[in-house]
């Protein structure tokens, strides 16, 4: 995947995130796009050619190996960077369309000056603040879904040593044993807390926004009393 044609969109939104945003940004791609790409990918990249099982029997290991690891532990990570990351794309698109009205009032005559319009940070209210808040919402429930994916799925966060396993075409309860389990526990634990650490800053933005946007109403009507 093209991680550095996502790193370009999400960099879009974040020149106009509010500052929590940007280190939830930092945090995604320095702590779990750049690990995933530069060390998980060799971690895992041997997991099922080393997958060991004590039988002979054609088709058994991989068998064993399917049970085990429905879904790759890189290809999960992948697409739930994917999922997390494309909500932020709706307050790009949203931003977009807003510069693509005033350019169009532009033409049509209103006097804009399109240097400042490019360099422009728009500021977080109205429709683009449902927007926004939005797609902090469903990032939050991504990340939980994933979460609880992980834990669904391979019975906890840490890789077992040893594996029983009595599918067929298995003849027997076969021992089964995964390569560097200790590491990629390790690993394991750590993507997942960096995962944590994002739903927090996810939960302080909308925290943030929600407080800044009762504060501002708050003066409003003081300001008409």
């Amino acid at each position: 995947m093209d991680w550095g044609a996502l790193q370009a969109i999400l960099g879009g939104v974040n020149k106009h995130s509010t500052s929590i945003g940007k280190i939830w940004l930092t945090v995604l791609f320095i702590f779990r796009i750049m690990i995933l790409v530069v060390a998980a990918e060799r971690v895992w990249g041997d997991e099922q050619q080393d997958f060991v099982c004590n039988t002979l029997q054609p088709g058994c290991r991989n068998v064993c190996y399917d049970h085990f690891f429905p879904i790759s532990h890189i290809r999960l990570w992948a697409l739930q960077l994917i999922f997390v990351s494309t909500p932020a794309l709706l307050v790009a698109m949203h931003v977009a369309y807003r510069r693509h009205e005033k350019k169009r009032r532009f033409r049509n005559g209103e006097k804009i000056d399109i240097e400042e319009l490019k360099n422009e940070k728009i500021h977080i209210r109205g429709p683009l603040w449902w927007t926004y808040t939005s797609s902090i919402f469903f990032r939050i429930i991504f990340e939980a879904i994933f979460m609880y994916a992980f834990y669904h799925m391979y019975d906890g966060y840490q890789m077992p040593r040893l594996m029983k396993c009595n599918a067929w075409p298995c003849p027997n309860t076969v021992d089964c044993f995964v390569s560097r389990p200790t590491e990629k526990t390790t690993f394991t634990i750590f993507m997942l807390a960096v995962s944590g650490i994002c739903m927090m800053l996810n939960l302080a933005e909308l925290c943030y926004l929600v407080i800044k946007v009762c504060v501002r109403e708050r003066r409003k009507s003081t300001a008409l009393k």
